[in-house]
């Protein structure tokens, strides 16, 4: 066979890009099944059910705005609301401040920096698992360990979880506790810091706080800002922890009624789904405004180094 025969039955570049976006499509189907089946077709189907009343039982039927009417007389929704934005004001910046002080120490280099990276990152993994909920709810218990400490030392315990007072603060620290996956991202951002920076500020006479507050800090702000939006869009979505330290039903004086805790109430305990699925949405949209609150106060405080 001639080079030019040869040439002739060689796909042409048309062809061959034809046949690798082929292969592409081939490979991104599962991809494109999961999104339209499990994420997409769930949010249409909530979305239509929002406008409905639909018990899981009988087929839906149409109310227009009812359920989005109904949210602002709802007063446990309310409560819900200040449950959980407490919660996320307040657990989100503790966690955040522990995980960079933790990272800024293991990054001076510590012997057995995998052991204690490790160590530390633990309670991320289970933090939101049921067990250590379990857990959780024993040691702040009537009868916890906790309560034994403090007995060690002359103090008298109480009932973290069963007072209205101290319930919620027992769930706030549950998830600084759970400061593992932001320490493993700031520790990594701060060893792509050029030594040469603090270097030079070390010369210029700037101690070791000065070159934290003028070098690191600047430096970090855009691991910070994706750390504190992946954080404050997690804890918006916290329910583990509340449906088992307070036993489903929202704690004392519905003290530990998180947002996701009272939609998961109305849909699977009242068999409201309609009234559940426009409480879904109201959840998207005020996750999504503080995320774009975020966005828009990022360009006054994060620095991004060019």
């Amino acid at each position: 066979m001639s080079a030019t025969t040869e040439l002739r039955t060689l796909p042409s570049g048309r062809q061959a890009s034809k046949q690798q976006n082929k292969a592409a499509f081939f490979f991104l189907l599962p991809w494109f099944v999961g999104l339209f089946a499990v994420t997409l077709g769930p949010m249409i189907a909530s979305l239509y059910l929002s406008f409905t009343d639909y018990n899981l039982l009988q087929p839906p039927s149409f109310t227009g705005l009812d359920n989005y009417s109904r949210i602002l007389t709802d007063e446990r929704l309310h409560k819900s609301l200040q449950v959980t934005f407490t919660y996320v004001l307040v657990s989100v910046p503790l966690q955040l401040a522990l995980a960079l002080a933790l990272a800024v120490f293991l990054d001076r280099g510590v012997r057995g920096l995998a052991i204690y990276r490790s160590v530390f990152y633990l309670p991320s993994l289970l933090g939101s698992s049921v067990a250590i909920a379990v857990l959780w709810r024993t040691v702040f218990g009537t009868e916890g360990l906790f309560n034994e400490a403090l007995g060690l030392i002359g103090i008298e315990g109480r009932g973290w979880i069963s007072e209205p007072d101290t319930a919620l603060s027992t769930l706030i620290t549950l998830n600084v506790w759970t400061f593992g996956s932001p320490m493993v991202i700031f520790l990594a951002g701060l060893r792509q810091i050029p030594a040469s920076y603090h270097e030079a500020a070390e010369v210029d006479g700037a101690g070791r706080l000065r070159r934290f507050w003028s070098v690191t800090l600047p430096l970090l702000t855009p691991i910070i800002f994706f750390n504190l939006v992946l954080q404050v869009i997690h804890a918006f979505q916290s329910f583990t922890q509340a449906f088992i330290v307070s036993g489903g039903d929202g704690g004392p004086a519905d003290s530990t009624l998180f947002y996701s805790l009272y939609l998961y109430q109305r849909g699977f305990g009242n068999f409201d789904m309609g009234y559940a699925s426009a409480l879904a949405w109201l959840l998207l949209l005020v996750v999504g405004t503080f995320t774009a609150i975020n966005f828009w106060a990022a360009k006054y405080w994060v620095f991004y180094d060019d």
